[in-house]
């Protein structure tokens, strides 16, 4: 039994480890692809690039889990079942169920660890990665010139150039307008042109150098607030020129990572407790403070006469809202006016106090729902992982095929299912349509008696996809539908002989 059982492992880890890391390949090219953008064009590091993209694949590890664990159950039990390993063990004796045991342990580790990932390392590297791509978005672009047109990345400085050398990188008739004189516009204003040079940023990205060859400058020397009457002109030529002006920008500056901590994404499920208690209160004291006293002190309050003016020749202790209504025609425009006047700005104030104190209410419960569905998905996972097993082992024993083509094409096809309920689910918890405990667990819900069903074909030997039985049922159906029609045929042509 223990040599089976090592067989059996053998035959697992190796799919298992090999089909994760193709998943996750796969999710780190989608996510390539949709922050390319950013990353392209700031001259990051290599090991800036390395580190972002350890923090997404720790991410990415929930998502590519359940699949590698579906995929590798499949090509497992299909190669067992096509290489007729399976039918072995089973003629020996041994049931479905105790085949696989030692892989039910295996994914049941796997599920306990995924827990701690999902809780610890997933809240960890989503801060880390929040805090980089927070940096790398307030990087400028690289100095990147193009023939003819100007280049303005840089604060009070507007560099064109008619040609670069894309090999020794030479730049030819450039133009810069430098305003970074004091005053902002209003003060000196350079002009510079040159035949040649170079214009780089410093190894440190704390200066731009510039390099110029055989030109001249124009310096318009002004005065502040009396630019329209005073203002010099210098020209200086030059064969060479050296620069170093201070730039800020192009050098990536680490922020602080706590500044992320206050998101669901970004905390464990402890802290997720914590925060969901808190917004509890902070939504039912922002109801309290809003609704209660409007509804109780406003609009259904016994005195809510007594807030008004009115005229002498009315009496509001004696009136009823009614009363009060068929009273006003009996006053004069001027005292009619009055009184709807007052009860506008009633309802206006009314309606100001409702609409603040609603907003911090909506922003707490939307909060709130947001802390729950991130709460039940750190719970959910490691049970969509061993419900994903417990489809690919079945699937893997019934249909018989190995290698990665009719076991990708049916582990795509029920994670789509998988991910589309999830997606749909998790929608609705955060909009509050449904609890966040049915919005995340629906998926788990929808697939558990799937993987009951076909566990119980699979321990009985079932021909749930082979082809020949489908084709047997068919012929026999057939069969009894040609001999029904038969029969009926027969009875009533002996009727109408008779």
């Amino acid at each position: 039994m223990k040599t089976i059982h090592k067989l059996i492992l053998k035959s697992y880890l190796g799919p298992m480890i090999l089909t994760f890391f193709i998943v996750m390949f796969v999710l780190m090219m989608n996510f390539l692809w949709r922050y390319i953008d950013e990353l392209v064009g700031k001259g990051l590091d290599a090991g800036i690039i390395i580190e972002l993209l350890s923090y997404a694949m720790a991410n990415l590890i929930p998502m590519g889990l359940p699949l590698a664990t579906l995929l590798a159950a499949i090509m497992t039990m299909g190669n067992l079942g096509e290489n007729y390993e399976l039918l072995a063990m089973k003629s020996a004796g041994m049931s479905l169920p105790q085949i696989i045991k030692p892989l039910i342990i295996v994914v049941g580790l796997i599920s306990i660890g995924s827990f701690f990932i999902v809780n610890d390392l997933v809240p960890a590297a989503n801060k880390k990665f929040y805090q980089t791509m927070a940096d790398i978005r307030q990087m400028k672009q690289t100095l990147e010139f193009k023939d003819g047109l100007f280049f303005n990345g840089i604060d009070d400085l507007s560099i064109r150039v008619g040609h670069q050398d894309p090999e020794t990188g030479l730049l030819n008739e450039v133009l810069i307008y430098d305003n970074r004189g004091e005053g902002g516009n209003l003060g000196n204003m350079t002009t510079t042109l040159a035949d040649s040079g170079y214009i780089r940023i410093s190894d440190d990205k704390r200066f731009l150098v510039i390099t110029l060859y055989n030109g001249e400058s124009y310096e318009q020397a002004r005065t502040p607030n009396q630019w329209y009457s005073q203002s010099t002109l210098k020209r200086n030529k030059f064969k060479a020129q050296k620069a170093y002006i201070p730039i800020s920008g192009f050098k990536m500056e680490r922020s602080d990572e706590n500044q992320f901590g206050n998101m669901s994404q970004t905390r464990n499920i402890a802290e997720l407790q914590d925060e969901i208690d808190t917004l509890e209160l902070q939504v039912n004291s922002a109801t309290n403070r809003s609704y209660d006293p409007l509804l109780k002190g406003r609009i259904f309050a016994k005195d809510t006469l007594a807030i008004m003016e009115y005229p002498d020749t009315l009496t509001p202790r004696n009136l009823r809202p009614v009363d009060l209504l068929d009273s006003l025609p009996l006053l004069d425009i001027r005292q009619q006016e009055r009184i709807w006047s007052q009860a506008a700005i009633q309802a206006r104030n009314s309606r100001s106090v409702l609409t603040f104190d609603e907003t911090q209410a909506k922003w707490a419960l939307s909060e709130l729902y947001r802390n729950k569905v991130e709460w039940h998905r750190k719970l959910s996972l490691p049970v969509s992982i061993m419900i994903f097993f417990l489809i690919g082992a079945p699937l893997g024993a019934i249909i018989r095929k190995g290698g990665l083509g009719m076991p990708i094409v049916i582990s795509i096809g029920f994670f789509v299912i998988y991910y589309i309920i999830s997606i749909s689910g998790e929608k609705m918890a955060k909009e509050g349509t449904w609890e966040a405990v049915y919005g995340m667990w629906l998926s788990s819900f929808i697939l558990t008696p799937i993987a009951v069903y076909l566990t119980y074909k699979a321990t009985n030997d079932s021909g749930l996809l082979d082809v020949d039985w489908y084709i047997g049922k068919f012929k026999k159906i057939k069969e009894k539908t040609i001999s029904l029609f038969s029969r009926f045929a027969y009875k009533n042509k002996k009727r109408d002989n008779s």
